[in-house]
């Protein structure tokens, strides 16, 4: 299994933009509903930092490259970030899940 990550902030005035982009992109996933792929995208308590987490299964691809909602986000992403350093997706290693993974 992989487990990638993405975090990343933006300005407050940007919010908005952000859900609105991460709901389109959740829902062009749901709609293409590819097998072995779990997703989440995350607003954290400060109210301007997002978590992204993709969970693929062994051999899967992974599918947001084909989804035009999730290229858009990822464009979306990079523009909007504080600082406009682009939020880089990191591995993660599972040391220990209930039902997340």
């Amino acid at each position: 299994m992989t487990v990638l990550m993405v975090q990343f902030s933006v300005e407050p005035a940007d919010v908005s933009e952000i859900e609105s982009a991460a709901e389109k992109m959740c829902a062009a996933l749901t709609d293409a509903n590819p097998s072995g792929v779990r997703f989440a995208a995350c607003k954290l308590a400060d109210g301007v930092s997002f978590l992204n987490i993709l969970q693929l299964e062994d051999q899967t691809p992974n599918p947001l490259p084909s989804l035009e909602a999730a290229r858009e986000f990822q464009q979306l992403m990079a523009a909007r970030a504080v600082n406009h350093h682009s939020p880089v997706a990191a591995q993660a290693t599972v040391l220990g899940s209930h039902h997340l993974f």
